[in-house]
């Protein structure tokens, strides 16, 4: 598997995973999804913004990137989050709407990647402004890491929760391959 259908799967992993956690979240009150439970960023729904603040962010950054991605072009006109614990909504209905749209954002985009665009250096600011250059292929990698990373915190808060969310690994999403190295 190359590094581009690498990242196509890590699209699809993310699409796949948050649809399961907003399916679990959605039996859940207001109180119960914005009761601060001590995560990074307090809550599930503050997790969940925080996700989304996040991806916007590195989306924005990557539609700088000299390939001009078709899938990216509108993402400068969404306001710039003014910080990574801002809530973008206090509704998780429409959280959910606006990540599922950019979600499939998120897959189009991954589906025009070429092996030639993820050795390009982008050059970026971080929140603070400091600029910074760097491998734009392990940008992206950075991007589902960090999804990753705070999925698995709003699956321990909706364990807390008493929501059991199932199989959460990238395996269940790995075809399985004969041993002639073809999907079965």
């Amino acid at each position: 598997m190359s590094e581009v259908q690498s990242l196509r799967l890590m699209a699809q992993y993310n699409q796949w995973m948050n649809e399961t956690l907003y399916t679990a979240a959605s039996g859940l009150t207001a109180e119960q999804l914005s009761d601060n439970q001590g995560a990074f960023f307090g809550s599930i729904l503050g997790t969940l913004n925080h996700l989304m603040v996040g991806d916007i962010i590195w989306l924005q950054r990557f539609a700088d990137h000299p390939a001009d991605f078709a899938a990216l072009a509108n993402l400068h006109h969404i306001p710039k989050p003014s910080a990574l614990n801002a809530t973008l909504f206090d509704d998780i209905e429409e959280l959910q709407m606006q990540r599922e749209l950019l979600d499939q954002l998120i897959i189009d985009w991954c589906d025009e990647l070429q092996p030639e665009h993820l050795s390009h250096p982008l050059t970026y600011h971080n929140t603070q402004g400091i600029a910074s250059t760097r491998p734009f292929g392990l940008l992206v990698t950075h991007l589902f890491n960090h999804q990753t990373h705070h999925r698995g915190q709003v699956t321990t808060l909706l364990s807390q929760q008493g929501i059991d969310i199932a199989i959460t690994d990238l395996l269940a999403l790995i075809p399985e391959i004969n041993t002639d190295g073809e999907k079965r």
